[in-house]
């Protein structure tokens, strides 16, 4: 509500309901309902399903480090997002396309390189940040070669902003966030006794490879959803679910909690690159800000721990 109410073009809560409730004609109207809804509506929706990929792969590998950002499925989502746009400037459904074929094959490949007798938490986030480098390296060199218009396009996008969000693309997302959510919930008891280890969810009748590899694809799948309508939002998905656990004092990190504090997370970010800085920026850069902080932070944590 506050959000929705806040702005140049300042209103109270009571216009802001009379508006989403279609009672209000006029200004008010567009301002409440065509140009921040949209905008509000895909914060908590693109935090949501960027909390549930983080708590996926941090709940796969059982380490606070594994998130999208950090071991290169976003990397490869933005990678293959930007082939679109530059070879053939790419409607969203195209760019959504080259995203997800991007952060899949970037699985793939993390996953081949990492796997040994079995998938190790370390020996995956080792292998996705050597991954990661490289594509942010392909990706700078695609941006420098790229033509002026195309690459400042494409450097925008690549900011991670929800500034441009239309009502098409939210209802689109949404609906495959949805689906995607659902079937992560399909698949909550495998990962739960995942976390166990492989010998033990074994002998609880889980078949480990086939149950790992769904929830990759589902992780994946998300962020690139994400990655396609608002460019690469970086770590949500890495504070969401730790902050989540500590809110709610669980032993293990869920996808529910990962996904309400993701959403109020992204919403806050948002809130604050539009009304409290002394200009409008990207969220994309500060989601970077609060979780770069929270990254130290977690490793001075993690190494005091281990000490």
């Amino acid at each position: 509500m506050t959000a929705l109410a806040s702005g140049q073009f300042q209103l109270t809560f009571g216009d802001v309901v009379l508006a989403l409730l279609g009672k209000q004609d006029g200004l008010a109207h567009t301002v409440v309902v065509e140009w921040r809804a949209p905008r509000v509506l895909s914060a908590l929706v693109f935090g949501a399903a960027l909390g549930a990929s983080g708590a996926i792969f941090q709940s796969l590998t059982r380490n606070p480090l594994a998130s999208p950002d950090i071991i290169g499925f976003s990397a490869g989502s933005y990678t293959g997002a930007l082939l679109v746009m530059l070879a053939v400037g790419g409607s969203y459904l195209q760019i959504a396309a080259g995203a997800l074929t991007g952060g899949l094959a970037t699985a793939l490949v993390v996953y081949v390189f990492a796997y040994n007798r079995g998938l190790q938490g370390f020996r995956l986030i080792i292998v996705g940040i050597a991954i990661s480098a490289m594509l942010a390296s392909l990706n700078t060199w695609l941006m420098l070669t790229a033509e002026l218009e195309v690459a400042m396009s494409a450097s925008l996008w690549g900011a991670g902003s929800l500034n441009a969000i239309t009502w098409e693309q939210v209802l689109t997302a949404t609906a495959v966030i949805a689906v995607l959510l659902t079937v992560c919930g399909l698949l909550g008891r495998p990962m739960r006794q995942l976390e166990m280890g492989d010998d033990a969810a074994k002998a609880l009748g889980v078949r480990a490879e086939p149950a790992r590899l769904s929830l990759i694809i589902v992780g994946v799948a998300l962020t690139a959803t994400v990655t396609a309508a608002a460019g690469p939002i970086t770590f949500v998905a890495l504070a969401a679910p730790q902050i989540a656990r500590r809110l709610t004092r669980t032993p293990g990190v869920t996808v529910g909690g990962a996904s309400c504090v993701g959403a109020l997370l992204l919403a806050c970010s948002d809130y604050i690159a539009q009304h409290l800085l002394p200009s409008a920026l990207p969220v994309g850069l500060v989601t970077v800000v609060i979780g770069g902080t929270y990254l130290v932070w977690l490793l001075i944590h993690e190494v005091r721990r281990r000490a």
